[in-house]
């Protein structure tokens, strides 16, 4: 499979956008779009957007003069001025106009679109698909966290550049979401990691959440699917796609099945590994069965895609995690970080939990764990079991950050068994990050984690600075 690079033409935009045209006498040509004119390049196309902060048709006049050739706009006083060279596009509504293009992009370009959801390990499984996929085909992904309803559009943007493949990965916090992305991409193949507590807030239960990451499953009748056989809110779901199905999983039976497990802890795994295209012997950095099974969604994608199982197995022990999503940092002293710091929910906090009970190097432990936001009236309650989950893997110390949430999360690791002196609780990771200096110890394997606003981050870079 090979697709060439294109440009797109200010009539074939004013098609895809239904738009009217306002200048571009120089019948300019564009292969980048940007919504952001701190990152115009000369030629790009600009979507004048409105958000919450601020509106992007104030910032018209300075993505010209950084290069724009084009700039689609929903309000064509913004136009006033336009150079007659540059193109102007009058829609009803910059980010469906933008949606649309992606779509129109999407379509034109030939690729294969490969779309990931779940509520833990998207980004880790996104890296490791298109890792693999990259070792037979000209791959994109989305960069950062560009994956909502104008992120993923931006992404899929790219494939003007003659990629093969696109993989994107679906963020949502609310019903509907999914639908949407889903709508723009138009994946071939989805994969549907699992299913867990982030943002049960905003909807209720793990149920709920399961019928929302559900939408993944929408209009796929000529897709196929990449599904969790471990997940029983996956499984049941899945069951109903229209589609064609792989599965990958640990404990029940999986078309990429990994048997003979050999968990190292934060020193990765080795597993064999089941599937439809003959057995593998595979080792992975990532660390904890969590990951193991992101390895695992990957190499069903993989094989789909006929990529050879040498060249698999290969790019998987070369997988990395993401910054901040489980890093393992070896520091001086013998001091072992694990910085997991990017995000966190009930269920990939006890993930990390049990791989670090299960290290085979029986290293003191101390956890510093800020709040979990998004988890609405069952806040209080997650975190106590949390708590008990921390006493019950042998934490040796304990620090917590954030609001009354992460006090009871240190209040319930009390009472389950955990010294007392042992915990502490502050407000805010800056002061959690103080506490560094008289809680960790060489020799010590140092567990980071906690939602993105509570900025655990700076706990990171405390312990880096005492023991690098």
């Amino acid at each position: 499979m090979t697709c060439a690079a294109f440009t797109l033409d200010v009539a074939e935009i004013g098609r895809a956008l239904a738009a009217r045209v306002v200048g571009g006498a120089g019948a300019p040509v564009f292969d980048a779009v940007s919504s952001d004119t701190r990152t115009i390049r000369p030629g790009a196309l600009y979507f004048a957007i409105r958000g919450p902060r601020f509106d992007g048709h104030a910032f018209v006049g300075d993505a010209v003069r950084g290069g724009a050739g084009g700039v689609v706009v929903s309000d064509a006083g913004a136009l006033d001025g336009l150079p007659g060279t540059a193109a102007g596009f009058v829609v009803d509504d910059t980010v469906a106009a933008l949606q649309a293009l992606a779509r129109h992009v999407r379509r034109r370009s030939g690729a294969r679109v490969v779309a990931i959801t779940g509520s833990a390990g998207k980004t880790t499984t996104k890296e490791a698909i298109a890792t693999l996929l990259s070792a037979r085909f000209a791959t994109i992904r989305n960069r950062g966290n560009l994956n909502n309803h104008i992120g993923l559009p931006l992404s899929l943007l790219e494939l003007t550049g003659g990629a093969e493949v696109a993989v994107m990965e679906l963020g949502m916090n609310h019903a509907g979401e999914i639908r949407q992305l889903v709508s723009i991409a138009e994946p071939d193949l989805r994969v549907w990691t699992n299913v867990g507590t982030a943002h049960i807030g905003f909807f209720g239960t793990p149920e709920a959440i399961a019928d929302a990451k559900a939408e993944i499953l929408e209009h796929g009748e000529r897709a196929w699917l990449v599904a969790n056989a471990d997940d029983p809110l996956v499984t049941a779901r899945a069951r109903s796609f229209a589609g064609r199905t792989l599965t990958f999983g640990i404990d029940e039976p999986a078309d990429v099945r990994a048997g003979d497990v050999e968990d190292r802890g934060f020193s990765g795994m080795r597993a064999t590994v089941e599937t439809p295209a003959g057995r593998m012997h595979v080792y992975t950095a990532l660390a904890g069965r969590g990951h193991l099974r992101n390895v695992l969604a990957a190499i069903a994608v993989a094989v789909h895609f006929d990529v050879p199982a040498a060249a698999i197995a290969e790019h998987v022990a070369g997988l990395r995690p993401a910054p901040h999503r489980g890093e393992v940092r070896r520091l001086g002293r013998d001091v072992v970080l694990v910085d997991d710091c990017y995000n966190a929910s009930p269920s990939a906090l006890r993930e990390l939990l049990a791989t670090a009970a299960g290290d085979p190097s029986h290293r003191r432990r101390a956890a510093f764990l800020g709040e979990m936001l998004e988890l609405g009236d069952a806040s209080e309650s997650l975190h106590q079991a949390c708590g008990r989950v921390v006493a019950e893997t042998g934490v040796a110390a304990l620090v917590t950050a954030g609001g009354p949430p992460a006090r009871a999360l240190a209040e319930a690791a009390v009472a389950a068994g955990l010294r007392p002196e042992a915990v502490a609780h502050v407000e805010s990771s800056e002061a959690a990050a103080m506490l560094v200096p008289t809680v960790v110890r060489p020799g010590d394997l140092v567990l980071v984690k906690g939602s993105r606003g509570i900025r655990m981050e700076r706990v990171v870079d405390r312990v880096v600075a005492e023991f690098d």
